[in-house]
């Protein structure tokens, strides 16, 4: 159990990483819209990636 968190961790982090390497200028100019977002925005962002996360991994169970 401890591994395949692990590897979750280790993928989240990769991916995370991934766009700021290959596209800076892009990434940057996505984080500056994203703080200029009201918070209820941020957090419907938040909750539709945690419901689709969440709903990905039900699937990988099937």
């Amino acid at each position: 159990m401890s591994s395949t968190i692990l590897l979750a961790l280790a993928l989240m982090l990769i991916l995370e990483g991934l766009f700021p390497f290959v596209w800076p200028d892009r990434w940057r100019q996505s984080f500056r819209k994203i703080t200029e977002m009201s918070t209820g925005q941020i957090r419907f962002f938040g909750l539709s990636a945690l419901a689709l996360g969440l709903i990905l991994l039900l699937l990988a169970e099937l």
